[in-house]
């Protein structure tokens, strides 16, 4: 099969477009998925370049070509342990069930589905969370192996390639919007709005009824506008004179680094701030005192519960958010698609088709 083989950290000379991959065959519990479509995120570049290390301090911003060395790169997986090479990634997937393994319905061939990212397994008595694409091969493939269980029967008018911009980058938000309580009424500022979580983030907390102020770029506020931001604030400008102190209920970020402290004197007393991402920087001042004084909750998100993704699928299908697809590319393509994600100048999901 075509599959793109990522060979270890470092730069774009570590992903491998290859026609020769072996097809997977599902083990027990488990399906075989035709890929009709996959998406790019933060996760698959950072990654690559091995900046989940505790040894990498800055953002990710400039760090998509070179990445970091294999050696800072050492506990750079999402358990804190060494990605065993090569390795299949993407996170998103849609496609059509086409085989099943032992203990799976042959009913479920034929299912189109979407792919739940965050896989639960059982390892002799104990649950063990691994991410699809990081732990395991992932959706960079014309085909792939997931547990039944991650494989979500969906019924939607929608293409391939809009269903594939949905299940990580809108988990996340969800995510980060559950953990923090959004309800109608709230007053959220999220930052990195015209990414691929930022953007699900808009759609999903107008979902909630409530009022949004995007943080994003001013080429981008018309996109972000029409998913339901009331307010937009143009990126890297100040925060609290525009909006004032303690006049936010919650704080959805993905950018964290220098704006951090702004962040927090925003949010009300008792407000909420989740994070899910940090690529302008994951090391941050924080003053204890700003945090027990006006007991703010803050929540650090990425492994959601099961019924985060199962929500999901029921707004796909009512037609309560839409999708937000920038650009599609070959799977061919994977590093101009990887170039242009990182460039940052689009709004939504770079889509990648095999």
């Amino acid at each position: 099969m075509k599959a793109v083989l990522w060979k270890g950290y470092g730069g774009y000379d570590q992903l491998e477009f290859r026609e020769d991959v072996p097809v997977p065959r599902p083990e027990d519990g488990s399906v075989l998925v035709q890929i009709g479509a996959a998406s790019v995120n933060n996760t698959d570049i950072n990654t690559r370049i091995g900046w989940y290390s505790r040894a990498v301090s800055e953002g990710t911003t400039d760090t998509g070509a070179d990445g970091f060395s294999e050696s800072t790169a050492e506990d750079s997986g999402w358990t804190g342990t060494k990605h065993q090479f090569p390795r299949i990634q993407g996170a998103d997937g849609c496609g059509r069930i086409v085989a099943v393994g032992r203990g799976v319905a042959a009913s479920r061939i034929g299912e189109r589905v979407l792919i739940e990212p965050v896989i639960r397994l059982n390892v002799r008595g104990t649950v063990q969370v691994i991410y699809f694409g990081s732990e395991c091969n992932g959706s960079f493939a014309e085909y792939t192996c997931v547990p039944s269980a991650n494989a979500h029967a969906i019924s939607s008018d929608l293409s391939d390639a809009e269903l594939a911009s949905f299940p990580c980058a809108y988990a996340a938000a969800e995510h980060m919007l559950e953990r923090s309580q959004v309800a109608a009424g709230d007053e959220v500022l999220i930052t990195g709005a015209s990414g691929g979580v930022g953007s699900a983030a808009v759609q999903l907390a107008v979902r909630r009824g409530a009022r949004v102020i995007a943080v994003t770029s001013p080429a981008k506020e018309e996109a972000i506008t029409a998913l339901g931001a009331s307010r937009v604030i143009a990126r890297g400008a100040d925060l609290v004179e525009p909006l004032g102190h303690e006049s936010v209920d919650v704080v959805i970020d993905v950018v964290g680094g220098g704006q951090f402290v702004q962040l927090l004197e925003i949010l009300r007393r008792g407000g909420r701030y989740a994070v899910a991402g940090a690529i302008s920087g994951p090391i941050v001042n924080l003053d204890l005192r700003t945090l027990y004084l006006k007991d703010l909750r803050l929540h650090g998100c990425t492994v959601f519960e099961p019924i985060v993704f199962r929500n999901l699928v029921g707004y796909i299908e009512r037609g309560e958010i839409r999708p937000l697809v920038a650009k599609i590319f070959a799977l061919s393509a994977i590093v101009a698609a990887q170039r242009e994600f990182s460039a940052k100048n689009h709004a939504g999901k770079i889509v990648l088709q095999p």
